[in-house]
């Protein structure tokens, strides 16, 4: 086999052209490189815990039911905040008193595309008193539900297939395969339909739903005649290998749980970073179940958290103790005259304040780790408010947007908590 050699050249155009003009292969400081299974990438990449990485469950290999979330390439007309500002946006696209362009122009809408949108066939599909019936509540964003029309002739990609298991009780975890930059903090859960940019609008970087449960297919007559119960989505081999590591068949929940917190894991999302940029992330096992069950409780706290479910969130009583040190003395709202209306520009973050407006309504009480914090590609502190440009905060707005800001300070203190419990890796 041939040597492999690589070299990088960085700069700007005219330093490139300079140094190729005066250079060529003999005149290259090259450097040997060996791709390794199972990637064979023609880059320099830090081998040293590969094999360890290889050796862990890929999480397909675990969850074996998964898809991208739902894709609507139409977000102006079939997303909302609330149920009643999608109904209205549907009720006036199907406007009979409209013509097809004045439909589709409020929306800024084509006609029709090669992506099998007809805007013809969309609003002659469908009548006023069945829109209701296609009105879903979709985890959009990091702690952002909104409200989605999901309809064949409306969503580019309605992913059914793994979708439907979501219109029931359920959780599910969305990660990516990829990522178009480190560091690897594409990791959320869901219980309800899933936009496919949850956790990122990067190209590469699409959010895979892996549901927990999958439930029978109402509009299969087979399984429905058969009464099939829902059935946890793990692999038989893995449940086998888990089974064997602990010495009991943990419940499905506990397994979640136990994901959870390991992909929360700095260490983790440090020691395989070289990996996780390039293919789904894997779960490592352990045969400590004082270790399985420690995790599986961070997990389970994570999980609550980010779907705005921990008592932890329930409308704090103040202390003396600052938010960053655990407590939410720190944490307020002050109306400087604006109305809440978040204003273009804004937030904008100084000194432990996010500053919605120019009159300088604002949140106090914010550390710097919190309002830095991202999930994916969000910053999440900023991204919340800047999607809600030119609106009005209600009261509950006002409210959970304190809600989240407590989520994700303690979000911080159990990661830091699950590094701790975990000895060492690999681990054991």
């Amino acid at each position: 086999m041939s040597d492999i050699q690589h070299a990088h050249l960085y700069g700007m155009r005219e330093v490139k052209y300079d140094w190729l003009s005066t250079h060529d292969v003999n005149s290259t400081d090259w450097n040997e490189i060996e791709p390794q299974k199972p990637f064979h990438l023609f880059i320099p990449q830090n081998n040293d815990s590969l094999e360890e990485f290889l050796a862990y469950w890929k999480i397909t290999e675990v969850m074996t039911e998964f898809s991208l979330g739902c894709l609507t390439k139409r977000d102006n007309l079939v997303i909302a905040k609330t149920f009643d500002e999608l109904y209205k946006q549907i009720e006036g696209f199907i406007d009979n008193t409209k013509s097809d362009e004045e439909a589709t122009k409020v929306f800024d809408l084509k006609l029709a595309d090669q992506d099998m949108w007809n805007a013809h066939t969309a609003r002659l599909s469908l009548s006023i008193s069945e829109i209701e019936n296609h009105i879903r509540k979709e985890s959009f964003r990091p702690f952002d539900t909104r409200f989605i029309f999901y309809h064949v002739n409306f969503v580019a990609r309605l992913n059914r297939r793994v979708m439907q298991h979501l219109e029931l009780d359920n959780l599910a975890l969305v990660t990516v395969r990829q990522l178009a930059s480190l560091p690897f903090d594409h990791i959320w859960v869901t219980n309800s339909l899933t936009d496919q940019h949850i956790i990122s609008v990067r190209t590469k970087e699409g959010g895979v739903v892996y549901p927990l449960y999958l439930y029978p297919d109402s509009n299969d007559p087979q399984t429905s005649t058969i009464k099939e119960q829902r059935r946890p989505n793990f692999s038989d081999d893995f449940l086998k290998e888990i089974t064997k590591q602990l010495g009991y068949p943990p419940t499905p929940e506990a397994i979640f749980y136990y994901i959870y917190a390991i992909f929360h894991s700095p260490t983790y999302r440090t020691r395989y970073a070289e990996f996780l940029k390039i293919d789904f992330p894997r779960v490592p096992l352990t045969s400590d179940d004082q270790l399985f069950r420690k995790l599986g409780e961070y997990g389970e706290e994570l999980v609550a958290l980010h779907l705005m479910k921990s008592p932890k969130l329930d409308p704090p009583v103040l202390s003396d103790t600052p938010l960053s040190k655990g407590g939410r003395g720190d944490l307020q709202i002050i109306d400087k005259g604006g109305e809440f209306v978040v204003d273009a520009g804004h937030p904008k973050y100084s000194d432990g304040e996010v500053i919605i407006n120019k009159k300088g309504d604002r949140f106090t009480g914010v550390s710097k780790s919190v309002w830095e914090f991202y999930v994916g590609g969000y910053q999440v502190c900023h991204k919340w408010l800047k999607d809600r440009k030119g609106r009005q905060l209600s009261p509950e707005d006002l409210n959970h947007y304190q809600k989240i800001i407590v989520a994700l300070s303690e979000t911080m203190q159990i990661m830091k908590a699950i590094d701790v419990a975990i000895p060492s890796f690999p681990i054991e």
